[in-house]
């Protein structure tokens, strides 16, 4: 099921950054010679595909992929205009970091980052962890939207 998210009634969240800030993560823009680091990490943490789309999302001006790092290295990534535009994702945090809010800044800095760019809306595509959308950003489901942007893809093999 896909997600659809209203940019205009979003706000940041200074306190969520400020707790990052306060546990050494950093959450901003990637840079254009990190890509081989941050596309292998990703690859390495979450697959291929994943590594694919945020070489996409790498490769726009400005880049679209925002990392979270820690002691000089990346725990968490999320991308937008990767598999389409105005489609946030994909995004994931190492498993060590998951629950500490660094999920959530990331999608702030992505979806805040494409209102700033001009889109009203975004979609979130093919969503897992659908009461956590809801939660965090008043996204609401897109009726018959399976299967949505993904049918057909091509997948590595297992």
């Amino acid at each position: 099921m896909d997600l659809l998210v209203r940019l205009y009634a979003l706000e940041s969240k200074p306190e969520l950054d400020q707790r990052l800030a306060d546990a050494g993560i950093l959450v901003r823009r990637v840079l254009a010679p990190e890509l081989g680091i941050v596309t292998d990490w990703i690859k390495q943490e979450f697959g291929p595909g994943w590594a694919s789309e945020a070489t996409i999302a790498c490769s726009r001006q400005p880049p679209s992929c925002f990392i979270a790092v820690r002691d000089g290295k990346p725990v968490g990534f999320a991308c937008y205009d990767a598999i389409a535009r105005g489609f946030f994702g994909p995004t994931g945090v190492s498993e060590a970091f998951r629950g500490a809010g660094v999920g959530h800044s990331l999608l702030l800095a992505c979806l805040l980052d494409m209102r700033t760019q001009g889109y009203g809306y975004a979609a979130i595509g093919d969503v897992g962890p659908i009461d956590f959308y809801v939660r965090a950003v008043g996204a609401t489901p897109i009726a018959d939207s399976t299967p949505g942007i993904f049918a057909g893809l091509l997948r590595y093999p297992d």
